[in-house]
């Protein structure tokens, strides 16, 4: 009998000894499982990650993410022990099997990783590469879907994520980056996207994001769930952590499980649903405790517990580690796989994305195998456009690395846009992937990403007292 391309096999979860790495050698049980103390034992700098690892790596791979800190790195170093220890979990690390694991490539970059020079960034990359800002209904609320908004109410993370599409905002400024602030104090911010989402009965659909709802102080995260709950348009709420993985320990605080179970309660006494999204890439990261985390939310209420993964060059491009992670997710943490995004184009990001192509195969040749509501969809976030499902595009050059997608909804800037459900939008592949004579004709072109991206800009502020700009290449 043939085997069949993907094997299923029921993996258990195991959570990885943390005292096979010296810096946490002596680390008891309840130190591990205590939010407070993951969070205090943070890496934040080189010094502590050598306070972890100690001489178990080479000097040259502390240098080369000094290097990267210091050169193209878009997040500054932010990983709690609990990520850390999932980094080669079944074995003391050593150099060359940290550099080739899966986490720390996205969660720990280093210089190597990356595309030399130029190559680092596509040329059309940006900051805020899905123009959220420029949709900005009030501060940090982006209205880009007619029914449904984005709700930033913070900008940090209990960890930071090279690949972060929102790097332009959230974290701490980089050599390289120079972050964004908002202006408004937190409770004004709040309270003018509520006092928006009151006077426009056309959202139903609010995702609470930021940045990590799990930095925010857990009565002030109650209190504006609380105020969305009163909004009588607003049926799905979700709720945006990947510290559910990252840092499960805060979802297991006592007070926390107590607070989601107030909120579910009143959201089920009101049909609203309320739902909790995590972001996991890799198998290996979905522990005993992550499944702990994601069950106590279901106990209490919660309807679901889902994820949005990023699909990612060295991660989980392979049929094999997307199903090995989505059976982890659904079988041993009780969470459904839900999206897996395709790397944005933001700035050094290149040696992270696939292909369109690429991810239409992986669509493929993961169908089957999964139950057909815990089947993800794999996505392409297309600028000014939104989530488009890898098979919908409208026309794709292979060659030059150019797909042309298409609408049927306006965002927040072209209500006056008259030609916005004809106009064709574009996405990039990574020029790298392309055949060479795709690559020769990139090479010949003379693009300053800094000028294309001010452009961009302008059109988009120019639609919003005029016909739209035509957004074509």
């Amino acid at each position: 009998m043939l085997e069949q391309p993907y094997e299923y096999t029921a993996r258990p979860l195991v959570e990885p000894d943390w005292r096979r790495l010296p810096g946490f050698a002596d680390v008891t049980d309840e130190q591990w499982r205590s939010a407070q103390w993951q969070r205090a034992h943070c890496v934040k700098n080189l010094r502590q990650l050598r306070g972890v690892y100690g001489d178990l790596l080479d000097e040259s791979f502390y240098a080369d993410v000094e290097a990267d800190q210091a050169g193209r790195a878009t997040m500054s170093l932010l990983l709690p022990p609990q990520m850390l220890n999932t980094i080669v979990p079944d074995a003391v690390p050593n150099t060359a099997a940290v550099l080739a694991d899966p986490v720390r490539r996205y969660m720990l970059p280093v210089t190597s990783d990356r595309l030399p020079g130029a190559a680092a960034s596509h040329p059309y990359a940006a900051r805020d590469s899905l123009h959220e800002h420029e949709m900005w209904a009030v501060e940090g609320l982006t209205h880009r879907y007619p029914t449904k908004v984005l709700a930033e109410l913070l900008p940090t993370c209990p960890q930071y994520c090279g690949h972060c599409t929102r790097m332009d905002l959230v974290g701490n400024s980089t050599p390289a980056v120079a972050k964004l602030k908002f202006e408004l104090k937190p409770v004004d911010r709040q309270g003018e996207m509520l006092a928006y989402l009151r006077r426009t009965p056309g959202v139903r659909d609010v995702v609470v994001s930021g940045g990590d709802v799990a930095n925010l102080p857990f009565r002030s995260l109650e209190a504006f769930v609380a105020g969305l709950l009163e909004v009588e348009s607003v049926r799905d709420i979700r709720l945006a952590s990947k510290a559910l993985m990252g840092l499960p320990q805060h979802w297991l605080q006592p007070d926390v499980v107590e607070g989601m179970g107030r909120l579910a309660e009143t959201a089920r006494a009101r049909g609203v649903s309320l739902a909790v999204h995590t972001h996991v890439n890799a198998a290996q990261s979905v522990t005993p405790l992550v499944a702990e985390a994601a069950r106590a939310m279901l106990a209490v209420g919660v309807r679901d517990v889902r994820n949005q993964g990023v699909l990612l060059r060295g991660v989980n491009d392979t049929a094999g580690q997307l199903l090995d992670l989505c059976f982890a997710l659904l079988d041993g943490a009780s969470v459904t796989p839900y999206y897996f995004y395709m790397c944005d184009m933001i700035p050094s990001a290149e040696h992270w994305r696939v292909p369109l192509a690429q991810a239409q195969t992986l669509q493929h040749d993961i169908m089957g195998y999964l139950p057909g509501f815990a089947t993800p969809r794999i996505v392409c976030d297309v600028p000014y456009v939104g989530k488009r499902w890898v098979h919908q595009v409208a026309e794709y050059d292979r060659e030059l690395g150019i797909s042309y997608w298409t609408k049927n909804y306006r965002t927040g800037i072209e209500r006056t846009d008259s030609d916005a459900l004809d106009r064709r939008y574009v996405y990039y592949d990574p020029i790298a992937s392309l055949p060479p004579s795709g690559q020769a004709w990139w090479a010949q072109r003379d693009v300053d990403p800094v000028a294309a991206e001010e452009r961009a800009v302008a059109r988009a502020v120019a639609s919003r007292t005029a016909s739209a700009a035509d957004l074509t290449v």
